[in-house]
Order: structure tokens, then sequence, then C-alpha cells
């Protein structure tokens, strides 16, 4: 049985770091609690092209390299994001769990405000942006994001999507 002073001990080891990270000292062992765990998770799937998801299923492009991808969303691109499905989410934390299915290089993904410029330095530091590569084949990918009320788009530069609809509401 432990002493209440050695309790008390083990209380004042838990610390939260900068409102995202709780970490606790436990009988010598460092332990992580990701904030990731209270965020709902949105599962996409990209394929040749596309996303998935908000396409109702696999179009059945094929894909050896970028080129191809601006090429058959140069004649079906428009199209076929009018068809698609929106997002609508509540704002709140959510991390965007993107797989590679069947694309033979890597990926990646890019979720952002409708209206950011990436050009625009002043968007790099008010505007929501997320994204990052590294998806090879058969692999996924965390992408961990706060979204407030608005208009997003999210699609893959690698793999060339369009840019697909997210709204976030309150």
């Amino acid at each position: 049985m432990m002493s209440n002073s050695h309790r008390h001990d083990l209380d004042i080891a838990t610390l939260r770091l900068s409102g995202a990270a709780v970490f606790g000292l436990f009988f010598g062992f460092a332990v992580w609690v990701s904030p990731a765990s209270a965020a709902e998770v949105i599962e996409l799937t990209q394929t040749p092209c596309q996303f998935v998801e908000p396409e109702g299923g696999e179009k059945g492009f094929t894909s050896t390299k970028k080129a191809d991808c601006d090429a058959i969303n140069a004649t079906s691109g428009e199209e076929r994001v009018a068809a698609a499905n929106v997002i609508t989410l509540k704002s709140g934390d959510y991390v965007f769990r993107v797989t590679n299915k069947n694309v033979s290089y890597p990926l990646g993904f890019w979720l952002r405000e409708a209206d950011y410029d990436w050009k625009n330095p002043l968007h790099k530091l008010t505007k929501i942006s997320v994204s990052g590569g590294g998806l090879t084949t058969g692999k996924s990918l965390d992408y961990e994001v706060t979204l407030e009320p608005g208009e997003y788009v999210y699609s893959c530069p690698l793999n060339t999507t369009p840019d697909y609809r997210l709204v976030v509401t309150e």
C-alpha cells in the first residue's frame, strides 16, 4: 500500500502540456496520451486520381504518374466534384486518416480553407491548412486539425485529385 505522501507525488507528476498532450510518470515509466483519442476520425481512401468516399466508389482510373491524373481530371474533374458528396462536420478536433489503397507512387493530403492561397504569406499565418506526404502503397497516415466554421477543400497534389468540398458548421 502507498503512503499518502507517495500518492501525492504521483498526482503531482501528471502535467498538462500546452493544452494538447497529457504526460504522466507512473512507477518510472513515461506515458503519453494523445489528444487524437478525443478527436473524431474521418477516413479517406485514395485510388488513382481520386478520393473514393466523396465520389461514392472507385472510378477505375489507372495511373503510373501524376501526369496521368492531370489528364484524367482535366476532362472529368469538374463534373465529378459537382456530383461528389460534401463532407459536413461540426467545428472541433479531427483526425483525417488517409490511405493509399493502390497507387504505385507516394501520395499526400492537403486540407485547407476554401479561399487559402499558398502564395499569400498572411494566409500561412491566419488560415487553416494541413498537409503532408509519404503515403506509399497500402499505408495510412493521420492528419490532425482543429476545424472552425467555414468552407474547406481537400485534395492530393501528388495524385492530382480534384478539390473536394468540406463544410464546417458550429
